[in-house]
């Protein structure tokens, strides 16, 4: 992320101009901005223009500046889009008018905020220093749907094909198809010097089928990326083809073994206890505001699990509560990880109200704490 110019200070208000230079960088934008923040650019709009006695419809390109209801990621466009209403006075655009603005690669943009909190300025300072990196990528598989992932990213990228019976004539055909779509997709989004791993997961046969046949592809067209890190390539079970059975494919352990030490590997890890410690000793672990808040007003939280939904609020009081209960929690010295929304993880702990904690010790207390 290129940072043109920073014009705040911490917990107050102000402004950065900044250009996303990568995907990346536009992962970290969307999780920069949120409602109530404004966001100035170069936008294009139809407008209608009078010519003679009739009214044309013409697009013109346009500074605009936008206060943020809604930022929605497209991460197949590589788009960011920004629904909110004007705030910057144009000719051809009323103030409080609905626009939806495009944030792409390489364009410029001002972003304002009423308050820079420690969560806004880590997340600026991660995306200025990053080093690219993808703990693994995931192919998700069975016969006619695969889906490849890219932890640490909100990389999905599905692949379809219609295969026939097996006992059909043109099942090896469909197969073969198949499975070229997703050498395909494989070449384009797996880059081996940016992951630790690849993983292929799928349930019976077919990961080995399709194995076999990228292994053969990459000697036969010498893509030496596969050819040279065919070691770090693990085939594993999945229930399924779909994304809620990644999951189940992060938490095997000769994933885990393969990514131990890294953020992804830590999430998983940290999720995977909280289950764990909530069906052994139910008062080791809890989810929900009211009995996390409790469990930290008791000074008991070792970890906490929170995802980056609750920072996303118009409501700049609700947000600064999070935030400065992340930065409690970690001055008592617990842990704190913020999950993405976007990833599997996430999803699955916003289905538990999107904050859970594991426990120093038992709170028999929860039980009197309403949800």
């Amino acid at each position: 992320m290129r940072i043109l110019r920073r014009d705040f200070v911490r917990d107050g208000p102000g402004s950065a101009k900044l250009m996303a230079e990568d995907s990346d960088d536009l992962w970290f934008t969307y999780n920069l901005i949120g409602p109530g923040d404004s966001v100035m650019a170069v936008t294009s709009r139809k407008v209608l223009r009078e010519r003679g006695n009739s009214k044309l419809s013409e697009r013109l390109t346009l500074k605009l500046e936008v206060q943020v209801e809604e930022v929605n990621y497209d991460k197949d466009g590589g788009v960011l889009r920004i629904l909110g209403t004007n705030i910057l006075e144009n000719e051809h655009v009323p103030l409080g008018a609905y626009h939806s603005l495009e944030l792409v690669l390489k364009r410029r943009f001002l972003l304002r905020k009423k308050i820079w909190d420690s969560l806004a300025i880590d997340t600026l300072n991660q995306a200025k220093h990053r080093i690219s990196s993808d703990d693994l990528a995931v192919v998700l598989m069975q016969e006619g749907h695969a889906q490849i992932f890219l932890v640490g990213k909100s990389v999905g990228a599905p692949i379809e094909t219609s295969i026939p019976n097996r006992k059909h004539a043109g099942y090896e055909a469909a197969l073969k198809k198949f499975f070229e779509n997703v050498v395909r997709a494989f070449v384009k989004h797996v880059d081996f010097s940016v992951v630790r791993c690849v993983v292929i997961a799928s349930p019976g046969f077919t990961k080995d089928q399709f194995h076999r046949h990228l292994l053969l592809e990459a000697e036969r067209r010498q893509l030496k990326p596969i050819t040279e890190n065919k070691s770090r390539i693990l085939l594993v079970h999945a229930n399924s083809g779909y994304r809620h059975s990644l999951g189940e494919v992060l938490c095997d352990p000769k994933v885990m073994k393969m990514i131990q030490d890294t953020k992804a590997s830590k999430e998983v890890s940290a999720f995977r206890d909280f289950f764990t410690m909530f069906e052994k000793d139910p008062y080791r672990a809890c989810y929900g505001p009211k009995h996390v808040e409790f469990a930290h007003e008791q000074k008991a939280i070792q970890t906490l699990l929170i995802t980056d939904e609750l920072f996303k609020n118009s409501d700049v009081k609700e947000r600064k509560k999070y935030v400065d209960f992340v930065e409690s929690v970690k001055k008592l010295g617990g842990e704190a990880f913020i999950f993405s929304s976007m990833h599997v993880s996430g999803e699955q702990l916003a289905m538990h109200t999107g904050i859970a904690a594991l426990l120093r010790f038992p709170l028999p207390g929860l039980d009197d704490v309403e949800m």
